[in-house]
């Protein structure tokens, strides 16, 4: 039996930062929900998917369960007013539009950034999830490897992914491309507010980069140092860190610049000092271009690369949502076809068991020679018997006729009796 495949979904579209943060579920608390849905409603089909910008639950279920998964949520966060939360979900109980939103959701067309390459491997990692708790069957299987060879076609065949779309990616994208002869560039990023923690999570692209993070309160700094394994140092220590480092990104929130022309002569540069200065107001003087060395970018000249990036994505957009349909028609073609398949089972198993009984009966004093012939010849007739209902069956899968095609077939054949025992005539 097939079960309606069902989603929630809380997201940066219908719910603000505060509200997304309270319902957010970190790795521990994925597994737990996930042996939840298993123990207490045996769903075989399910991903849970929680990033900063959305959390969400899929599932495939004869019953509507999202509420109760809400609770769970509420369970799992401590929340005992989940249900106040209510308004700032999404239930989806369709299963196509369940499935379409994933789609979306795993190509990046739902992201706060269109076409943010980190949505597919969070899939991935939901994915993967749920596969080590048993709780991804055949469907699931299925419509995860249909997503990924999507997201693939979408590589190759638009410019949906190509180029930086956001700020904070794009001056990493610009860091990596700068420091490309460089064999262990010395990153030193100043300053972690919003973009400054974007750009700190996004350095994880740059894997042979030493990267140092600073920030007026330590705290911050540390917990972000340990969060993604980056070597933390005390404000008061920033000229000397800057002195030594190659790249320096400052989003230092300041009335009057923080990096001055007069700072960067003392340092003494050999080869290069690249600035990144992503502050709003600029935190590092204009001047500091004419010092010998140094290379200076700000947010226009990254934000124009950005919007360019962006703009080449916008216009691919109706490529990418052609790929996804005709995915979604692929998949669907098949889960229809998954329909019939107990049908066509039981229809093999059924002819099978006729053709042995009447091997038995009427060949009981043959040779092994004959009985190898004609055990031959029984099995060919069956495969083209069988052949007809079967492609009957798939092509009434097409046009929507699957279960009335199916009850013809099994009162045709008598399916639904026990196949072992036919009566003798």
């Amino acid at each position: 039996m097939q079960h309606n495949f069902r989603a929630i979904s809380l997201s940066y579209k219908n719910a603000p930062v505060e509200i997304r943060e309270i319902i957010a579920l970190d790795d521990k608390a994925v597994h737990s929900l996930l042996v939840k849905l298993k123990e207490f409603f045996n769903v075989k089909d399910t991903l849970i998917l929680s990033t900063c910008n959305r959390t969400e639950v899929y599932y495939a279920h004869e019953l509507d369960l999202s509420v109760e998964i809400i609770k769970l949520i509420g369970t799992e966060k401590g929340l005992h007013n989940v249900i106040s939360y209510l308004e700032y979900f999404d239930l989806i109980g369709d299963d196509k539009m369940a499935i379409e939103h994933l789609f979306k959701v795993s190509m990046g067309l739902e992201a706060q950034v269109v076409g943010d390459m980190q949505i597919a491997n969070q899939v991935k990692r939901a994915y993967q999830a749920a596969a080590d708790m048993e709780m991804a069957g055949p469907f699931l299987h299925r419509l995860m490897h249909t997503i990924f060879f999507t997201n693939k076609r979408v590589v190759q065949e638009t410019a949906f992914r190509d180029g930086a779309a956001s700020v904070s990616y794009a001056a990493v994208e610009l860091i990596d491309e700068l420091t490309s002869n460089t064999l262990n560039p010395r990153i030193l990023l100043v300053g972690l507010g919003e973009i400054g923690e974007d750009v700190a999570k996004n350095m994880m692209y740059l894997p042979n980069a030493e990267v140092k993070l600073t920030n007026r309160t330590f705290s911050k700094a540390q917990q972000m140092g340990a969060e993604l394994g980056y070597e933390v140092i005390p404000f008061e220590e920033v000229h000397a860190a800057m002195k030594a480092a190659d790249v320096i990104i400052s989003s230092v929130a300041a009335p009057t610049p923080f990096i001055t022309k007069d700072l960067v002569k003392n340092f003494d540069i050999q080869s290069y000092k690249l600035f990144v200065d992503l502050s709003v107001p600029r935190s590092i003087e204009t001047t500091v271009d004419d010092v010998p060395g140094v290379l200076l970018y700000n947010v226009d000249n990254i934000q124009s690369k950005a919007t360019e990036a962006l703009e080449r994505r916008m216009e691919a957009v109706p490529q990418v949502e052609t790929i996804i349909q005709e995915s979604i028609e692929e998949f669907f073609d098949w889960k229809k076809e998954m329909m019939v398949s107990p049908t066509i089972n039981k229809l093999k198993n059924a002819l099978e068991q006729i053709r042995k009984e009447e091997l038995e009966r009427y060949l009981k004093n043959s040779s092994a020679k004959e009985y190898a012939i004609i055990d031959k010849i029984t099995k060919s007739m069956m495969q083209k018997i069988i052949k007809v209902p079967v492609v009957q069956l798939k092509a009434a899968c097409k046009k929507d006729q699957a279960e009335e095609m199916i009850d013809i077939i099994s009162d045709l054949f008598d399916l639904q009796k026990d196949p072992n025992h036919h009566d003798q005539e």
